[in-house]
């Protein structure tokens, strides 16, 4: 991994949701947190379940996607670029990625012109954001460790200590599946190796 895939970054604290009328129609901003494009796609299916009966659900996510970083948008039948670009701006904007928005609309009867549907699908966003909180986070990874019971003990207490977050599992040995900052990772396993004298499994 290179010091540039640790970086922090930013992206929302949880989910967040937040509404609003411009000329009689209701919109409905919805934030998530996504880590995948998989993640992004089920959040909008969800919300798109959801609010069926809405006129347009507008989908905008900035999600990792291998080593590169995808933008994507949709106007969902609203004229050209009037929403889903506004929308991803917002979060190009405010600089928070891993992120996924839908904003909901349900038509109110007046036409908003694209100037005034742009200004209410970027609202859309921007208020469903401050609603969920931003928060600075750093990119982990996931690696398992396998160990005799013997030793499960000693892994445990330095997993703990290390303050990764871990699920472990006793079977006819003891596997840990551990999450852990990228930056922290490789210190980690040799730490584990060390306790251990290189009896722990490591991918």
């Amino acid at each position: 991994m290179s010091d540039a895939d640790a970086e922090a970054y930013l992206t929302v604290a949880e989910r967040g949701q937040a509404e609003f009328e411009v000329k009689g129609s209701e919109f409905i901003g919805h934030v998530a947190p996504a880590d995948s494009l998989a993640e992004a796609e089920a959040f909008v299916s969800e919300v798109r379940d959801a609010y069926a009966d809405a006129t347009h659900n507008v989908p905008a996510y900035r999600v990792p996607e291998g080593d590169m970083l995808r933008e994507w948008a949709s106007d969902d039948g609203e004229p050209t670029n009037s929403a889903g670009k506004p929308a991803l701006n917002v979060l190009v904007q405010r600089e928070v990625r891993n992120v996924v928005a839908v904003v909901t609309r349900y038509y109110g009867g007046v036409n908003l012109g694209v100037g005034g549907l742009a200004r209410a699908y970027a609202r859309g966003v921007s208020d469903a954001v401050d609603e969920a909180g931003v928060v600075e986070e750093r990119p982990h990874e996931r690696f398992t460790v396998t160990v005799e019971y013997d030793d499960s003990g000693t892994v445990r207490g330095i997993l703990e200590s290390a303050g990764a977050e871990f699920d472990a599992a006793y079977e006819a040995d003891v596997t840990f599946d551990v999450r852990v900052p990228i930056d922290e990772a490789d210190a980690l396993r040799d730490r584990l190796r060390s306790a251990t004298g290189g009896r722990v499994k490591l991918p």
